[in-house]
């Protein structure tokens, strides 16, 4: 069965403390609901100080998914590394991986807004190094032994649930994020469809004398909203998908790649494209896609049409692809 996702960021322009309050509450309804249909993860990420609310704390909502749901994963993807303390980093992760039974994938990159380091007063120049201290110090602290921490001697608990520890991908498009997970014999996350990354990772394992494996975008990997007359979605709510668009294009340069990347500047450009695709449950089986991403309340959409979307995937697509 191909693997099926919910992606959740929180997106919301102009909106009043209620209005993202229930926006929260309703994407943990969401993900008890695609729980209980049985879809494999809830996606989310992390982004600081963004005019629309983009969602900051992908742990803290992370756990509240936990809380509300048995069996579905949740794929942090991805965290932006050299923001966070890594001993504090290695506690929650730990916590939320005993609290889940393992359920938590946590993707490590280091980012590409620059303004997001000077949030957090934290080095833009230093981040590889400090991506390098962050994922040496996660790999030490989950063994629940003593080690050397910046000149001390430093030990972390509760070790986490799963064995030898949570697990943990290092994300990005360049080489040095493929050398850097080599090197350390974690999985890697290319942030984009990079088959040369994929051989130049694997040849890194066997210079490194490592063990590990990538997970990568397929070629094709839409984000997906389900409709009965997509052309009611696209003209009532297609500036939701522009609005995350053009607020997703504006933070990279052109040496980053990623998997959802848009070039659209209009909303006629955006249909066109096929980044994101307003489906009908069978246009949506026809796609033959080896995960099936779905983003019901995408850039601000209203509660109800998101539900619209879910209701639409789990009840008539999801029992079909089960059988696939």
């Amino acid at each position: 069965m191909p693997v099926t996702v919910v992606r959740f960021n929180l997106v919301e322009p102009d909106a009043t403390p209620a209005s993202l309050s229930a926006r929260y509450k309703t994407a943990l309804e969401m993900a008890a609901y695609a729980d209980d249909r049985g879809m494999s993860t809830v996606q989310t990420e992390e982004h600081h100080g963004v005019a629309n609310n983009w969602l900051p704390s992908p742990f803290a909502f992370a756990g509240a998914v936990f809380g509300a749901t048995r069996r579905i994963a949740v794929t942090v993807s991805a965290i932006i590394g050299p923001l966070h303390d890594p001993l504090r980093l290695a506690e929650d992760v730990a916590v939320l991986d005993l609290l889940s039974g393992g359920r938590l994938v946590t993707v490590a990159g280091i980012g590409y807004r620059p303004e997001e380091y000077a949030l957090f007063d934290v080095s833009w120049q230093r981040r590889g190094r400090l991506q390098d201290e962050l994922l040496e110090t996660l790999l030490k602290a989950w063994t629940g032994e003593e080690f050397e921490y910046r000149g001390r001697t430093v030990r972390v608990t509760p070790r986490p649930f799963s064995d030898p520890h949570p697990l943990l991908l290092v994300g990005g498009s360049s080489k040095a994020a493929a050398r850097r997970a080599a090197r350390l014999g974690l999985p890697f996350f290319p942030s984009a469809h990079l088959p040369e990354l994929e051989a130049y990772y694997k040849e890194r394992l066997v210079e490194y004398g490592t063990e590990g494996w990538t997970m990568m975008p397929a070629a094709v990997t839409p984000l997906l909203h389900l409709a009965e007359d997509p052309d009611r979605a696209w003209a009532e709510h297609g500036r939701h998908f522009l609005h995350e668009a053009r607020t997703y294009a504006s933070w990279q340069s052109s040496d980053i790649r990623s998997a959802v990347r848009s070039a659209a500047t209009t909303v006629e450009e955006l249909r066109a494209e096929g980044v994101y695709r307003v489906v009908t449950p069978d246009e949506c089986l026809s796609q033959g896609l080896d995960n099936y991403v779905l983003h019901p309340l995408s850039g601000g959409m209203p509660l109800d049409e998101g539900w619209r979307s879910m209701h639409l995937f789990c009840e008539n697509v999801l029992p079909r692809l089960k059988n696939l």
